[in-house]
């Protein structure tokens, strides 16, 4: 089974940390989030990925210089253009020669789906193209899908007003697609989800996969600290991390806690760090006070910051 991620985006929900490091780059609970998504593929029997960039391809390249990521061969589709995510897909499954059944998922999604399982309700539903979907308590700040008895899906609402949601189902971000997919997308730039998405369920060809796995959209400040504190406590299954690197250097009088602290961190005496991420290579100062933030860069001694990104 071959796998399409899209990898390719700006990362701006993310600036100032994805100014130097491409979004799916970013460590989460000391891993590069990229490759615990490929690992979670090939938990699901996905052998190949086909990474489909755009911005800052090299970061990736230099990270898998030999062309493998754990067990799963990488292949790499820079696109000439930007070509949002229809037309990232196609021109990643074209440069690979996919012409059978395959994954796709988005780079920076953080879930626990049993990818196999996904996979088999596709071709138990014969659809053209199967959504992964979950369920979140408000529904209104998503585009919601309506789901039929038989799992296919009615349609798409987007962000539906409080109380008017035909269900708290989200588009969670991992699909399987028929190669047939790829022919229902124009050249150039294309969205899957605002134009390939409502030719398929026209036809009744799309279906979805509702589960109530871990699931988070780590693409933002607040949830990309979530997804690396998530690791500590329990909530992943069979996932966790050390909280202090082995490569980083923490005072014996500093304070750390429900924090991760990264590769060649170093942080001095009497600092405090609380429900934080300290990236690699930060540093933190004597007595700094760090709290709910992230911090690639250095804090001052005795400086002190909160809900904060540096």
């Amino acid at each position: 089974m071959r796998a399409v991620v899209l990898v390719g985006g700006f990362g701006t929900r993310l600036r100032p940390l994805t100014n130097s490091v491409p979004k799916p780059m970013l460590p989460v609970g000391h891993q590069p989030m990229i490759a615990r998504l490929v690992d979670r593929l090939a938990q699901g029997g996905v052998t190949e990925v086909v990474l489909a960039l755009g911005f800052r391809p090299e970061p990736f390249m230099e990270a898998f210089p030999d062309g493998r990521c754990g067990d799963v061969a990488l292949t790499y589709a820079v696109e000439p253009e930007p070509l949002d995510t229809a037309g990232a897909i196609r021109f990643a499954a074209e440069a690979a020669g996919i012409d059978e059944t395959f994954v796709v998922a988005n780079g920076d999604v953080m879930t626990d789906l049993d990818v196999s399982a996904l996979v088999s309700a596709h071709r138990a539903f014969r659809a053209e193209a199967t959504i992964h979907l979950i369920g979140v308590d408000d529904p209104s700040s998503f585009g919601v899908v309506d789901l039929a008895a038989d799992g296919s899906v009615n349609a798409f609402v987007e962000k539906p007003a409080p109380g008017d949601e035909p269900s708290n189902l989200i588009n969670a971000g991992t699909y399987v697609f028929e190669p047939s997919v790829l022919a229902r997308i124009p050249d150039g730039p294309a969205s899957i989800e605002r134009e390939t998405f409502p030719l398929i369920v026209e036809d009744g060809g799309m279906y979805g996969y509702a589960t109530d796995d871990y699931w988070i959209d780590a693409g933002r400040p607040d949830t990309y600290r979530e997804a690396n504190l998530d690791l500590l406590n329990g909530v992943r299954r069979g996932q966790s991390c050390d909280a202090i690197s082995s490569s980083a250097r923490v005072h014996p009088d500093a304070t750390v806690r429900n924090s991760i602290v990264g590769d060649r961190v170093t942080v001095g005496a009497g600092a405090s760090i609380v429900d934080s991420v300290l990236l690699p290579g930060a540093t933190i100062g004597a007595r700094a006070s760090v709290e709910a933030s992230l911090v690639m860069g250095a804090i001052a001694d005795g400086a002190t910051i909160s809900d904060t990104i540096i």
